[in-house]
């Protein structure tokens, strides 16, 4: 992806003060926004310091709530995955309740929620904590957004980016903001392979670097792959091991925040000790070792390797210099080890992974702004699937093949196919198979006109323009009378213009209800903190309690996991104060514990001195 505001050689004329711009990366699991001043990249964290954002939205009657306020049963999660998409799309995804209708979207006890909708309350958090802590208006922003997404994909989050009042600068390939975050311009020249493992999606790309400049060879992934992934595969371990035949959306949800956790904890320890007894309580725990984790979750890391293979067969390499690790999930040891051992080089991760697609993109805006210095990269990004048209006989003619440096304009004359054809039906479709129904039908649009003669005597000229974010555009031209039509290729199961401004007015329009849906939900958010932090403690300290006080806890802890399900404020209040007295001598005991281990091997005398000094 072209980069570079002015033209090769040209003396960019310098702005007086620095504009500023956003990077931001809108993940599936977990979002963020960063701002780079010149010298220096922030990310901005909330008000407590939390740099993550969960990309998690909640509706109720009263309003919107989004990230930590709205993590519970009633809210949407990794509607990133849904972007774009239909209702054929997501069959497999049992686990989501989608409204009755047309277009794909989420049933909501405040009514239907789009895909888009969902993706611009997370935007419209975003832009919030980034101007409040810039103390000023932002101008606009780059999105990152999987190199695998497809043109309706991407159209998608341009769609929520302008419900959430953003403008859109780029969207950017999230490896080849990685990629710009790590400096790769410093080198001469190079090969890199970025693996971008992240909450709901996986990305593979391989960069060719040049003398400062950035170029995409291949990519490839899987925009249905990531750590919830390897979360549910765990989970589904832990409610076997709990003997659960069918777990209710309160237990699934405790078994995936106990996966998370389990997860993370075996990222360090060989092993970690998971009680059972918050999904049944007649069960005692179970020990998750690193090894028998990796054996749960090999299939998802052979998924991944799959698509490597195939990105280094469509870059036509042999090796790579570099292999750079990108998103949380790769904090799995397995996955470090597997890919190093792929790519034949240690995989690079100094930056945290969590942050480094928002550091990058917040170079790239602050370049797209008009800020762009004489050292700055530029970028060649690709287009991740073919793009063709669907000819005689339900068969695919590719005209812009995948992988193909963007921006690109091609072009390919065609003919009528019966004597005395006047209109030419022009169907859109991307990917790379042979058959028009194995493919993703992208638009449609009909050319009329065309002089009547015999079949194959018409010259007509279909040309592709694909920009720079990858967004296409697809014109069809009869060259003997110059008859000529277009259209912006946008999915036929997304927002139109109208729908768009339409949910803008109904944004201010709900505006009043705010407060009081911001109550319940940050009660809410008390009570999922409360038991998200005794399920840790419990992992860590479970043997401080004995069996009756272990089922009292238990007992209070589902009683709490009940009331969150209701709309009941009083009652989620009463229930978190009960829970927290419940769980108070068991704290005591932990932070006994704590004192004591910090205390050992320290004598009197040490103590004294601190204590003088």
């Amino acid at each position: 992806m072209l980069l570079q505001i002015a033209e090769p050689g040209s003396t960019p004329e310098q702005p007086s003060e620095r504009r500023i711009a956003v990077g931001i990366d809108l993940g599936t699991t977990n979002s963020l926004v960063a701002h780079f001043d010149g010298h220096e990249t922030t990310v901005f964290g909330d008000a407590e310091g939390r740099q993550l954002l969960p990309s998690v939205v909640a509706y109720d009657s009263a309003g919107v709530a989004v990230g930590y306020a709205a993590e519970g049963d009633n809210a949407i999660a990794s509607a990133k995955r849904f972007m774009g998409r239909d209702h054929r799309d997501v069959e497999h995804h049992r686990h989501v309740s989608l409204a009755d209708g047309e277009t794909l979207a989420f049933d909501t006890v405040d009514g239907a929620r789009t895909p888009v909708e969902v993706s611009s309350e997370i935007l419209k958090a975003l832009k919030v904590r980034a101007e409040s802590a810039l103390d000023d208006r932002v101008e606009g922003a780059v999105i990152t957004v999987p190199a695998y997404f497809d043109d309706a994909q991407r159209q998608a989050t341009r769609q929520a980016a302008d419900l959430a009042g953003i403008k859109v600068l780029r969207l950017l390939n999230e490896p080849t903001a990685a990629a710009i975050a790590y400096g790769l311009e410093a080198d001469e020249s190079g090969t890199v392979a970025v693996y971008d493992l992240g909450g709901g999606t996986f990305d593979i790309s391989i960069l060719r670097m040049e003398r400062g400049v950035f170029e995409v060879l291949a990519t490839g992934g899987n925009a249905d792959l990531g750590g919830d992934d390897f979360d549910a595969v765990l989970a589904a371990h832990l409610e076997q091991c709990a003997e659960l035949l069918e777990a209710s959306p309160t237990q699934r949800r405790q078994s995936l925040a106990m996966a998370r956790a389990a997860k993370q904890a075996l990222t360090d320890a060989a092993q970690v000790e998971v009680p059972l007894g918050a999904l049944n309580a007649g069960k005692g725990s179970v020990v998750i070792t690193r090894d028998g984790f990796n054996g749960l979750c090999a299939e998802l890391v052979n998924r991944t390797l799959d698509a490597c293979r195939q990105c280094v067969v469509d870059a036509q390499i042999e090796a790579v210099d570099q292999v750079i690790l990108v998103g949380g999930s790769t904090r799995m040891p397995i996955v470090s080890q597997v890919v190093s051992a792929f790519f034949g080089r240690d995989a690079l991760c100094s930056l945290d992974p969590d942050q480094v697609v928002a550091m990058g993109a917040a170079r790239q805006a602050d370049v797209l702004v008009g800020n762009r210095g004489p050292d700055d990269p530029l970028l060649l990004d690709v287009i991740p699937l073919s793009l063709g048209i669907e000819t005689l006989g339900g068969l695919v003619e590719r005209i812009v093949p995948r992988n193909t440096t963007i921006p690109i304009v091609r072009a390919q004359e065609f003919t009528t196919a019966r004597d005395g054809q006047t209109g030419l039906d022009v169907h859109v479709v991307q990917g790379d198979r042979e058959q028009v129904a194995d493919c993703r039908s992208l638009a449609r649009f009909t050319l009329t006109g065309i002089p009547p003669m015999v079949a194959g005597a018409a010259r007509i000229r279909v040309t592709f323009q694909v920009d720079a974010d990858g967004l296409l555009e697809v014109s069809a031209r009869e060259e003997t009378t110059g008859t000529a039509t277009s259209v912006v290729v946008k999915p036929a199961f997304g927002l139109d213009d109208a729908e768009v401004a339409a949910m803008l007015r109904a944004s201010y329009e709900n505006a009043e209800g705010d407060m009081q849906a911001r109550q319940l939900a940050e009660a809410r958010l008390e009570a999922e903190q409360l038991i998200d932090g005794i399920a840790n403690a419990l992992l860590a300290d479970g043997d401080l309690l004995d069996a009756d006080e272990r089922a009292r806890l238990d007992q209070s802890v589902a009683a709490l996991a009940s009331a969150i399900d209701t709309d009941g404020l009083m009652e989620i209040r009463g229930a978190t104060e009960a829970t927290a007295k419940a769980s108070e001598v068991f704290a005591a005991r932990r932070m006994d514990r704590s004192i004591s281990e910090a205390l050992t091997g320290v004598s009197l005398a040490e103590l004294d001195s601190e204590a003088s000094a």
